[in-house]
């Protein structure tokens, strides 16, 4: 553990003088490995981590895309790695997160800003033994077990969704919003109205790639159809998304490596720092071409809506 910290330290002090891209990138990878490398304190590691980031802000490095600062703590992908460098550059105002079918909690985009970093959480499920799980988890984890976040059991529809969040204490400004419902992301993103997420992380059904701006149609009771693990029809399309948070006041400032995590900011936040990027930009990953060519077809005709 001593040789990583010195580690830590060397690339740090790098930080002091100005870099280039590609040193940056070969620098901040580096730190990632040593960040997985001493996953046994992970929030030491992710506090040297910002410390480098918010350096290289100050000598005027360039951002990085989204996709080259992921790392897995507690998400599904890389979406820990995402959300840890965009608040290190952005900063916080609450440390107040919402996460919609966060499943048992203990693999979800917000779990790491919660359990390593303090922040005040809603996670909501359907299932009721994920919520089952995910209480006795934050319960009895030695970061949350005195004051774990709000785990509600309730299937969201976009008639409730406004009621669910509010009654449990969240409204106005927060810092992330998260949805990833397999099935109506779409319609409940537009019906929520109660909160002002800064940012706001939603799953993209990608294997419309950048072609069309569709959604499945709206059902309180919708359930996704599955091929593989892969939720095919269910969601919305990266473009349908990129529409219906320009309606709301969010840009598109990237995604993960697949395309199918897609993070939004809030227009009158971080203009300078995160700024607009295209779904073309984003969906250049060969999965995307393989969910196009090989799951696409097995829904195409089903209903799906466009917007």
């Amino acid at each position: 553990m001593i040789h990583l910290k010195r580690r830590f330290r060397r690339l740090l002090s790098r930080a002091s003088s100005p870099l280039g891209i590609s040193d940056l990138r070969q620098d901040t990878g580096h730190l990632q490995q040593t960040v997985e490398a001493m996953s046994g304190m992970a929030k030491e590691n992710q506090i040297l981590l910002k410390l480098a980031y918010q350096k290289q802000k100050l000598d005027g490095c360039p951002q990085l895309p989204l996709h080259e600062v992921e790392f897995r703590s507690y998400s599904q992908n890389g979406e820990d790695g995402i959300l840890w460098y965009i608040f290190s550059l952005l900063g916080t105002v609450s440390r107040r997160s919402v996460e919609i079918c966060a499943g048992d909690g203990t693999q979800c985009n917000t779990a790491n800003l919660i359990l390593n970093h303090g922040w005040e959480g809603l996670l909501i499920d359907g299932k009721e033994q994920n919520v089952v799980t995910g209480k006795a988890f934050y319960s009895a984890h030695p970061n949350t077990f005195s004051y774990p976040p709000s785990f509600v059991h309730a299937w969201v529809t976009k008639d409730n969704v406004n009621e669910l969040v509010q009654q449990h204490g969240f409204e106005g400004e927060i810092d992330l919003l998260s949805l990833d419902l397999d099935g109506v992301d779409y319609w409940i993103w537009e019906a929520i109205n109660v909160i002002r997420p800064r940012v706001a992380v939603v799953e993209a059904q990608v294997i419309w790639g950048a072609d069309r701006s569709v959604t499945v149609p709206y059902r309180s009771d919708f359930r996704a159809e599955y091929v593989n693990g892969f939720g095919v029809y269910s969601g919305a399309s990266l473009p349908a998304l990129v529409k219906l948070g320009r309606t709301k006041g969010y840009r598109l400032i990237g995604t993960q490596s697949y395309g199918y995590n897609a993070f939004f900011m809030r227009d009158d936040v971080g203009g300078s720092l995160f700024p607009e990027v295209t779904a073309e930009e984003c969906l250049t990953h060969s999965f995307v071409r393989w969910a196009q060519e090989t799951l696409l077809p097995l829904v195409r005709d089903k209903e799906w809506i466009e917007v």
